[in-house]
């Protein structure tokens, strides 16, 4: 039977970890759908295929190298990586989201493709989200404060286009960065551990600005 393609607004997306429930994007995800955005989902990595992700303009990765919240196993070998970095070359949109950065730091094509990785995070703490003045993906977004994992982030490709930043008492670190491969784009936001940080207005403004951009979309 052939397969329909999804409409330009529907999303695939990756999660659930043995860290990050799936519950907490799937709450987080759903005030996009008055949008326009739908969004089909995949917990278990097994469930993944490069022809699957292939019916999707856009791919939300918002899962560790886990294959499960009950399978701590790896999932993204070296062919899984290259065939993210395929997609991506066609003109697809890609989003990494909070956890969709973590466990790849020995995931070199991946990191490649994302242009950084997660690496630490000290325990919970307040963190601001400093939206960059005067970009396109950020403007009359205001900073706001919040409980969340402080990502400390490796960042591999210094011609990146960073549009956010979370500073701590621990620090100040890339959280919001843009780039193309190929025909394609990847965007990533680094904050998310918490549902609170995903519904705040200012993170749901981001999410609908980086989606759209991911995807082309005016």
């Amino acid at each position: 039977m052939e397969i329909t393609k999804p409409n330009a607004w529907e999303t695939l997306v990756l999660c659930d970890d043995y860290w990050h429930p799936v519950r907490v994007p799937r709450e987080g995800l759903s005030g996009l759908e008055k949008e326009g955005f739908s969004f089909d989902w995949i917990e278990d990595s097994r469930e993944w295929s490069a022809k699957r992700m292939a019916n999707y303009p856009l791919v939300i990765l918002t899962k560790s190298d886990n294959v499960s919240s009950a399978d701590q196993s790896s999932w993204m070998t070296e062919e899984v990586q290259s065939a993210f970095v395929e997609y991506v070359r066609k003109g697809n949109g890609l989003l990494a989201i909070h956890s969709g950065t973590a466990g790849y730091q020995e995931k070199t094509i991946l990191r490649s493709l994302l242009g950084g990785v997660f690496t630490h995070h000290p325990d919970q703490c307040m963190v601001t989200l400093e939206a960059h003045t005067n970009h396109e993906l950020t403007t009359n977004i205001p900073a706001f404060t919040v409980k969340d994992e402080h990502y400390f982030m490796a960042m591999d490709d210094p011609q990146v286009d960073v549009f956010m930043t979370t500073c701590s008492e621990h620090g100040t670190q890339p959280a919001g960065w843009r780039r193309t491969e190929g025909n394609g784009r990847v965007a990533v936001l680094t904050p998310g551990h918490n549902l609170e940080v995903w519904l705040h207005p200012s993170y749901q403004a981001l999410l609908l600005n980086t989606l759209r951009w991911c995807g082309g979309i005016a």
